[in-house]
């Protein structure tokens, strides 16, 4: 049965998320960004997609697929060189699916960080405390540009909060910012 909540209006919410629990879990998120994969390749958000069909290349660009109390679910094109730096989602679950290219996604495993590659088809969820760092790296399938990736967070992002590791190989919070935007303040 498919999500009600891809079937929402694609207009954002009028007023900001309560800071509420969950009752959805990761494995939720993941199944909402594979059906939001599936949909943006089946064409049904061709709309909210960059007109002249050219992906940004400078700066990494998202949009909204769908929003209620409970979730976001955002498309986001990612650009070589650009990343989200080191940083958590407050107290959201987040979950992602690769549509295209790949993302390098580096985690803080409470002694270093740890990388990974993400190809098209592979998901990641992310519990609350999860600290990473994700960016655009080469494709290993060498199939090329753009990466595109559907992106969850339950409840909607309201905070992210942002660190950097030590000389002493332990993790400092440098600020924390409001946002309602997916991996930070992008276009």
């Amino acid at each position: 049965m498919r999500s009600s909540v891809l079937s929402l209006p694609v207009a954002g919410r009028t007023s900001p998320a309560p800071a509420l629990a969950t009752r959805l879990r990761p494995a939720d998120l993941l199944r909402l960004t594979d059906e939001g994969a599936n949909d943006v390749l089946a064409g049904k958000f061709d709309q909210l997609l960059p007109a002249d069909g050219v992906w940004p290349v400078e700066e990494r660009w998202a949009t909204r697929l769908a929003a209620d109390d409970e979730v976001d679910i955002w498309l986001i094109s990612w650009t070589p060189g650009k990343s989200t730096e080191l940083h958590d989602h407050a107290g959201s679950l987040g979950a992602l699916t690769v549509l295209s290219g790949a993302l390098a996604e580096f985690r803080w495993d409470g002694t270093q960080l740890r990388r990974r590659v993400l190809s098209a088809g592979d998901q990641a969820a992310f519990p609350i405390g999860w600290v990473h760092d994700v960016e655009h790296t080469p494709d290993p399938a060498g199939l090329g540009d753009p990466t595109l990736s559907v992106h969850a967070y339950s409840p909607p992002l309201t905070a992210m909060s942002y660190y950097e590791v030590t000389d002493h190989g332990t993790l400092r919070r440098t600020h924390t910012v409001l946002t309602d935007q997916p991996e930070g303040d992008i276009r």
